[in-house]
C-alpha cells in the first residue's frame, strides 16, 4: 500500500506543461491528486486506519508503569495497654514508588483485539485503493460531461441557425403569397426549442466546469482549457475478451468488495473479543516497590520489595454484559454478511452493464456515424424537394431535428464508450492511472 501511495503521489510531480496547453483528463487527474479534498481526506483516513494494527498489537506486548507519591502526614497515635492510655502526635513525610512490569500470557480478548486491528488496517488499505480508483472515474466523468455540454451548445447553435434560415425563407414565401402563417410558426417554435436546449446545455457546462474546478482546487475551469475529443479516436481492444474473466477479476480485485470482506473480518473478531469476557486471563508480572512511612503501621520504617509472579483473573459474573455484548456483535456480523452479499450483487450488475457498453459500443458508434451521414443527406435532399414542390416546410424542420438529435446521440455515444471502458476497469478492480493515460490519447492536446 505504501508503494501505491508513492506511485499516486509521484504522478502529480510530473511536468505540467505550458499554460497555453489544453489539459487532457490525465493532466486534470495529476492536479486532482494534490488538490481534490475528497482524495486528500482519503489519504488521512488511510493513515489513521493503519494505526489500528499498532493499537491492537499493544495489548499483546509488555505493559510498564511507574508510580510515585509523596505526602506530608499529621496524625495522632493513641496507645492502649495495661499501664494506661497514651497519645503521640506524629508529623512526618511519607513516600512510595513502584515500578511494575506486566506481560500477558493468555488473554484471548487482547488477541482478538489485535486481529481486529489488523483487519481494520487492511480495510483502510482497500478503502483507500477504492478512493484512488474512484478519483480516476470522477475526473473522467466530469471531463466528459463538460465536453458533451459544449457539444450540446454547438449543436443547438447550429440548429438555431438552420431554423432561423428556414424562418426567414418562410417569411419571404408568405409575403410573396406562396407560404402560410403555419410554416412561420413551426420554424419559430423549433427555434425556440433549440434556444431552450442551448440554455440548458450552458447550465450543464457551468456545473461540469465547476465540478472539475473543485477537483483541482479552483473555483471553475474554462472550456478552452480542456482538450476536445478526437472524433476519430482509436477504439480499445477489450482484454480479457469474455465476461467470465471480468467476473472473476471483480470478485478478486474490486476494492469495494475487498473492503467489505475486511469489514466482515472485523465483525468476526469483534464477536471473539466479546466472547473473551468469559475466559480467564493469565499474565506474568514483576514489581519493585520502595516505601517509607506509607502507613501508621510502617511509621519510621522503610521497605524495598521486589516481586516476580503469575496473576490469574477468572471472570464469574458481570451482570449479563458479556452475553449482551456477544449477541450484539453477532448481529453486527450478520449485518456485515448481508452487506457483502448486497455489494457483490451491485458490483457484478454494474460490471456487466459496463462490459455490455464496451462490447456494443463499437457497433453503436458505427451505427450513429452512418445515421449522421444519412441525416445530413436527408436535410439536403429535403430542402431540394421543397423547392421542387415534393416536400413541405414541416419535412425540412423534421429533418433538421433528426440531424440535431443524431449529432447529440453520436457525441453521447463517444463519451459513453470511453467512460464505460474506464468504469469496467474500475468495477473489475484493475483501474490504474495507465488506463486514464490511454484514454487521454483520444483527446486533442495542443503542444
Amino acid at each position: 500500500m505504501k508503494r501505491l501511495i508513492t506511485g499516486l503521489m509521484a504522478a502529480f510531480a510530473l511536468a505540467m506543461g505550458t499554460a497555453a496547453q489544453a489539459m487532457g483528463p490525465f493532466q486534470v487527474y495529476e492536479q486532482a491528486l494534490r488538490k481534490d479534498p475528497v482524495f486528500l481526506g482519503a489519504i488521512k483516513a488511510h493513515e489513521a486506519g493503519q494505526e489500528n494494527r499498532a493499537i491492537g498489537r499493544a495489548g499483546l506486548l509488555p505493559n510498564i508503569s511507574y508510580n510515585y507519591n509523596k505526602g506530608r502526614n499529621d496524625s495522632k497515635a493513641t496507645y492502649l495497654g495495661d499501664k494506661g492510655r497514651g497519645t503521640e502526635n506524629r508529623n512526618y513525610d511519607s513516600y512510595g514508588s513502584s515500578f511494575i512490569l506486566q506481560q500477558p500470557l493468555f488473554d484471548y480478548e487482547a488477541y482478538a483485539s489485535y486481529r481486529k486491528g489488523v483487519a481494520q488496517a487492511l480495510y483502510a488499505d482497500e478503502a483507500f485503493r477504492g478512493k484512488s480508483q474512484e478519483l480516476l472515474v470522477r475526473v473522467m466523468g466530469s471531463y466528459t460531461q463538460a465536453l458533451f455540454a459544449q457539444d450540446q451548445i454547438a449543436i443547438s447553435v447550429a440548429s438555431k441557425q438552420a431554423y432561423e434560415q428556414q424562418f426567414r425563407q418562410n417569411e419571404q414565401l408568405f409575403q410573396q403569397g406562396e407560404g402560410t402563417r403555419t410554416d412561420i410558426l413551426e420554424a419559430q417554435a423549433r427555434y425556440e426549442l433549440a434556444d431552450a436546449d442551448e440554455i440548458q446545455a450552458r447550465n450543464d457546462l457551468d456545473a461540469a466546469l465547476r465540478e472539475l474546478g473543485a477537483l483541482i482546487g479552483e473555483p471553475a475551469m474554462r472550456i478552452d482549457e480542456l482538450a476536445p475529443l478526437n472524433e476519430r479516436f482509436a477504439l480499445f481492444t477489450l482484454e480479457p475478451a469474455n465476461y467470465q474473466a471480468w467476473h472473476e477479476l471483480a470478485l478478486a480485485n474490486n476494492p469495494e468488495l475487498a473492503s467489505q470482506r475486511q469489514a466482515l473480518e472485523v465483525a468476526q473478531y469483534e464477536v471473539e473479543r466479546a466472547r473473551a469476557g468469559h475466559l480467564p486471563r493469565v499474565s506474568a508480572f514483576a514489581t519493585s516497590r520502595r516505601m517509607e512511612s506509607d502507613s501508621g503501621n510502617t511509621y519510621n520504617q522503610r521497605y524495598e520489595t521486589n516481586t516476580v509472579g503469575i496473576e490469574i483473573s477468572v471472570p464469574i459474573f458481570a451482570g449479563g454484559g458479556v452475553s449482551a455484548s456477544t449477541r450484539q456483535a453477532s448481529r453486527n456480523l450478520e449485518q456485515a454478511e448481508y452487506e457483502l452479499d448486497g455489494q457483490t450483487q451491485t458490483t457484478l450488475i454494474e460490471l456487466r452493464r459496463q462490459y455490455n457498453a464496451c462490447v456494443s459500443g463499437v457497433a453503436r458508434l458505427k451505427a450513429y456515424q452512418r445515421a449522421l451521414t444519412s441525416a445530413e443527406a436527408l436535410v439536403t435532399s429535403t430542402r431540394q424537394s421543397v423547392l421542387g414542390g415534393e416536400r413541405v416546410n414541416l419535412d425540412v424542420l423534421n429533418a433538421e431535428q433528426q440531424l440535431a438529435t443524431t449529432r447529440r446521440d453520436l457525441a453521447q455515444a463517444r463519451y459513453d464508450y470511453l467512460l464505460a471502458w474506464i468504469r469496467l476497469q474500475f468495477y473489475a478492480g484493475t483501474l490504474r492511472d495507465e488506463h486514464l493515460a490511454r484514454v487521454d490519447e483520444a483527446f486533442l492536446q495542443v503542444h
